[in-house]
């Protein structure tokens, strides 16, 4: 369903991005924000997913700055190597190349949001902070957004935590919500990583639930 294209960032800097395309006129555009195992097969899925719901999803390789063309599974090792490769971009250069897959969507005319997982729900919050123009963005169990909970969302934002991750404990997303009351939160009976079929902390109930209303708010922001 999806093919390569390549993005240019305000900076010069060129990556490459998954996209699909749905059937028939498009709901609107989505930015899909990987994990730290990059645009890998589980992050391709996604992306066909939102197409098949009617939405232009294009998966920017944030991981291009530092190794191109990075993708990886999820044993421990793959986890080290991530963790090791996304230490080496600042955050503030990944929002650069989601304001560029952000840009391209909008070009076409769409409203344009943004759903990221793990690292990527830290850069749907960060999204919504710092890009103009976004019509709603939706982040699953980002280990980042309490550190960056003063900045001040430009947009709608949904966000979907793991009652038992063990690398996100609750007075983190109680942080966020302190800071912003207004931010609908859904917290699940499931671990960290839990969208996401190819990890043992796989949560099929959680995913669910988290994707109709994933899918709800895309509905009442993008159309």
């Amino acid at each position: 369903m999806g093919e390569i294209v390549t993005l240019s960032a305000e900076d010069g800097h060129t990556l490459a991005a998954y996209r699909a395309t749905p059937q028939g006129k498009a709901r609107g555009g989505l930015v899909i924000v990987q994990e730290i195992f990059g645009v890998n097969s589980h992050i391709r899925r996604v992306t066909d997913g939102f197409a098949a719901d009617g939405y232009v999803a294009l998966a920017p390789a944030i991981f291009d700055r530092a190794e191109p063309g990075f993708m990886t599974g999820y044993r421990q090792e793959d986890i080290d190597r991530g963790r090791a490769v996304r230490m080496k971009i600042p955050l503030a250069d990944m929002v650069k190349d989601i304001r560029a897959a952000v840009r391209v969507l909008e070009g076409a005319g769409h409203k344009v949001g943004v759903v990221g997982y793990c690292l990527g729900g830290s850069l749907a919050w960060l999204s919504a902070t710092r890009i103009d123009g976004l019509a709603g963005t939706v982040g699953y169990y980002g280990g980042a957004i309490a550190e960056h909970a003063q900045e001040k969302p430009r947009c709608p934002v949904l966000l979907h935590w793991g009652e038992t991750d063990q690398s996100i404990p609750p007075d983190h997303w109680k942080t966020v919500s302190t800071a912003h009351p207004d931010v609908p939160m859904h917290v699940y009976p499931a671990g960290h990583g839990f969208n996401c079929d190819e990890r043992g902390s796989y949560h099929g109930p959680s995913a669910k639930l988290a994707r109709t209303r994933t899918l709800e708010f895309l509905e009442r922001h993008l159309g």
